[in-house]
């Protein structure tokens, strides 16, 4: 058996970390902008939501990035190996964009969180009935 070329988990792993990044600069640029150091306590409601949006990502991301990777593996389908892909980079996109912009309950929030957890959900799922199946 020869080496295998992952194609699809570092595409998509590189444009998430790419989002964790970004969220993770915004959240560098209140913290000056409002001299905080630490925490949040003390930051505007924009800095708070900056910080959960870049926190979120750093929850959630990485059980989805892994869940891919064994997908990609077990060598699942080229198609839906990029809807499960894309479907994360939407739904994390989403839950950024909706709580970066509103503190609380928003659309992108609900529907980026919703999108997220059926996507690893079902990553979970096939994973397992790979095994299953075999």
């Amino acid at each position: 058996m020869g080496i295998m070329i992952l194609r699809f988990t570092p595409v998509y792993g590189g444009l998430l970390a790419l989002l964790v990044i970004f969220l993770g600069y915004r959240v560098t640029l209140f913290r000056r902008r409002e001299s905080i150091a630490f925490g949040d306590n003390d930051g505007t409601k924009a800095m708070k939501c900056a910080v959960r949006a870049h926190a979120n990502a750093v929850e959630n991301i990485p059980l989805a990035l892994l869940l891919l990777l064994m997908l990609e593996l077990n060598q699942l389908t080229p198609w839906l190996m990029h809807v499960f892909g894309l479907t994360l980079l939407l739904s994390r996109g989403m839950h950024a964009w909706g709580l970066s912009h509103r503190m609380g309950g928003s659309k992108g929030r609900f529907h980026g969180t919703a999108l997220t957890w059926v996507c690893i959900v079902t990553m979970a799922v096939v994973n397992i009935l790979i095994i299953f199946s075999r």
